[in-house]
């Protein structure tokens, strides 16, 4: 087996919303991983669900909100936590923070063409129709959470 190691220089990131980049490192059967790197103020992933991963975060720098469930839980620098299938789950820098953060799925997704999906719409090339009619293909559910509505955005919130 042949192992290729993802160089910072040379791995692909897509800029997916307002202050927020992804960055991408291994997209296999077995494990997909990124990081994720949000502004101030960024919105982050909305509230969703996997049916068949889990997905697993350790925060590289700030602070990360992150819903699990119906609770919110705020993650610092060195923080890991992780959500498995079928628990709804969101996340985004904390109220007055950024965030950088890997990210990881087991099993893998063939997660990579659905972060590219987000950046095309960030664009203007792709509709959110298109994320909508994406959901069973990268297994990412849309889901609404009052916990997470609720949660304060801003460091005057």
């Amino acid at each position: 087996m042949t192992l290729n190691p993802v160089r910072a220089t040379g791995a692909e990131s897509i800029t997916d919303g307002p202050g927020s980049t992804i960055t991408l490192l291994t997209d296999t059967p077995e494990l997909t991983c990124n990081t994720a790197t949000f502004e101030l103020g960024a919105a982050g992933a909305p509230v969703h669900f996997h049916t068949k991963a889990t997905e697993f975060f350790h925060v590289i720098d700030g602070r990360l909100d992150v819903l699990v469930g119906d609770e919110v839980h705020t993650l610092a620098k060195g923080d890991f936590l992780s959500v498995p299938p079928g628990v709804k789950h969101a996340f985004a820098p904390a109220a007055g923070h950024t965030a950088e953060v890997f990210v990881g799925f087991t099993p893998g997704m063939a997660r990579f063409d659905y972060y590219r999906l987000l950046g095309r719409v960030r664009a203007g090339e792709a509709t959110m129709q298109d994320i909508v009619d994406s959901q069973p293909v990268y297994d990412n559910h849309y889901a609404e959470s009052d916990a997470w509505a609720g949660r304060p955005r801003s460091a005057e919130a």
